[in-house]
């Protein structure tokens, strides 16, 4: 038979200890050489921060994503429609001929000129 140690801790501590080990494993002495493991395997240490939780970064990615939307819509109006106003006026400048060119004339319109059906 393998022998036993008493170890001391607080009541409380000792206390949800005991819930995890229940939770996770068979054994109490398993549960600790599973932690024990856990940190010797992974060569990490129990005072170690991991960093920001998935919440955190969850909520830093949000409002990086209502950032970059916001500024999408301030450039759609600011930016985007008064430019695309002057290049059409440029356009319209520079080739005056466009500006007539998708408009049907009288004759075009009407089905009984010899050329309507060519």
């Amino acid at each position: 038979m393998k022998g036993y140690i008493n170890i001391r801790f607080k009541k409380k501590t000792a206390e949800r200890f005991q819930q995890f080990s229940k939770k996770h494993y068979k054994t109490h002495s398993e549960a600790m050489a599973g932690m024990l493991d856990f940190f010797f395997y992974n060569e990490i240490s129990p005072k170690e921060n991991f960093g920001p939780t998935g919440r955190r970064i969850e909520n830093i990615i949000k409002k990086r994503i209502n950032a970059v939307i916001a500024i999408t819509k301030d450039m759609e109006k600011n930016k985007v429609n008064p430019t695309l106003a002057i290049l059409m006026s440029l356009m319209e400048a520079a080739d005056p001929k466009s500006k007539y060119a998708n408009r049907k004339r009288d004759y075009e319109e009407d089905d009984t000129h010899p050329d309507f059906y060519k």
